[in-house]
């Protein structure tokens, strides 16, 4: 079975150099995707991602009526005529975060009846406050457990009006309704519950992607957005590169005092992710308290550095991760501590990391459970380049974001050993 499978990344004793391409950026892809499913006409999205996430939105956009073709690994061709039909079963979308709360509110603007599903894992994830906002926007949507399965019975269009939404667990619910909102009835102004937002950068992502679809959009103050409900048109879209991929790379280089090239400058990313770039550039002198708030994805990748700097390191404003794809706060203590006992601790929802330099060059026994979780196995693949011994399990799992990986790693010359 998959999750026996492991690799263990054997350690390099030279700088790494070389060039890798990340792949497209999965937050920009999935959006793109939606938007170009929601328009009239062809859209052609290049330099897109290829990977789990991204192919249960296109199938399920395939299942709704949506021609997706794929004419090479970063292209996808999009043609609609704005209007999607139930496919007769449950969209199942594995555990897609962007997909399943992009889609619970896009499908609101639809009359028919739909139900967004996802695996054990996507089943445990909150979907609550989104859906409690699409019922007061008087939509039929129901989730009984606050997680998936959900069931949407549209009406034709979101209701014009104003709606509050609490963004400080998931910007995504947030980026739901801006999306959907282009699609209803009238103007619908979107506010926050609060100032607080996980990683409001992920909704500029949106807002700049809206418009290039060509929605109108704009901003109230700094805690809310007026969307006309213009709907989209078809355009050709170029993604750029994902910024959560490359702080793996960037955090490998830094590392081993390498140099690699990733064709693409740091201060190029749109993504919030890519400020951990000047974090990782300050290694081994990383700062004494990192706020992850604004850059949830790379928390796991700087945790990890984290371990080899030359002074302890505190995470705070991650309370997110506890409900990302596993409970990744819990998985970085326990992958941590299974390389060297009280390497990390729990305090509340921080994440508090005993940096501890001379781990490089030791030899363990350390089997990482990913959870199934690609950033798990990501960023503890970069603790094996200095350690002996660790070993990833389900180490397929990284296909949710970045199939190519491993041999991405491999290009560089870091020898794996995999083990079916």
């Amino acid at each position: 079975m998959r999750p026996q499978s492991t690799i263990t990344v054997v350690p390099v004793n030279r700088p790494l150099t070389g060039k890798v391409s990340p792949p497209g950026s999965k937050s920009i892809t999935n959006r793109a995707l939606l938007l170009a499913g929601l328009a009239k006409g062809t859209s052609r999205l290049t330099g897109a991602l290829k990977s789990d996430d991204t192919r249960v939105m296109s199938e399920a956009l395939r299942l709704m009526g949506v021609q997706v073709d794929e004419p090479d690994d970063s292209t996808f061709v999009v043609t609609s005529n704005g209007h999607w039909q139930a496919p007769g079963q449950p969209l199942m979308l594995g555990n897609a975060g962007t997909a399943t709360r992009f889609l619970t509110a896009a499908l609101a603007n639809f009359e028919d009846e739909f139900v967004v599903d996802g695996d054990e894992y996507m089943r445990k994830r909150p979907i609550g406050p989104l859906v409690d906002a699409l019922q007061r926007m008087g939509v039929d949507v129901s989730a009984p457990s606050g997680c998936p399965p959900v069931a949407i019975k549209g009406r034709g269009g979101l209701a014009a009006g104003r709606i509050e939404i609490d963004g400080n667990l998931s910007s995504q619910y947030v980026s739901a309704l801006l999306m959907a909102g282009a699609c209803g009835q009238g103007p619908l102004e979107v506010a926050l519950t609060g100032s607080e937002i996980g990683a409001r950068g992920y909704v500029d992502l949106t807002l700049a992607a809206m418009r290039a679809f060509g929605a109108e959009v704009e901003a109230i103050g700094d805690a809310a957005w007026k969307v006309s409900a213009t709907g989209y048109r078809a355009t050709d879209f170029h993604i750029e590169p994902d910024a959560s991929a490359a702080t793996y790379l960037w955090a490998a280089q830094a590392l081993t005092g390498g140099d690699i090239d990733l064709g693409v400058a740091n201060d190029a990313f749109t993504q919030p992710d890519a400020l951990a770039s000047q974090v990782i550039a300050r290694f081994p002198h990383m700062p004494a308290v990192i706020d992850g708030s604004q850059m949830q994805d790379a928390v796991p990748t700087l945790a990890v550095l984290a371990a080899f700097n030359a002074t302890p390191v505190r995470f705070v404003g991650i309370a997110n991760l506890r409900v990302k794809e596993c409970d990744r706060t819990r998985a970085l203590a326990d992958g941590l501590n299974a390389i060297a006992p009280g390497l990390a601790v729990e305090e509340g929802d921080d994440l508090l990391v005993h940096a501890e330099p001379s781990l490089a060059g030791r030899q363990v026994d350390a089997l990482i459970d990913t959870h199934a979780d690609h950033r798990i196995a990501m960023c503890f693949a970069l603790a094996g380049l200095k350690i002996a011994g660790i070993r990833i399990q389900d180490p397929l799992c990284v296909g949710k974001t970045y199939p190519g990986y491993w041999n991405a790693l491999e290009s560089l010359g870091v020898q794996l050993i995999r083990v079916d």
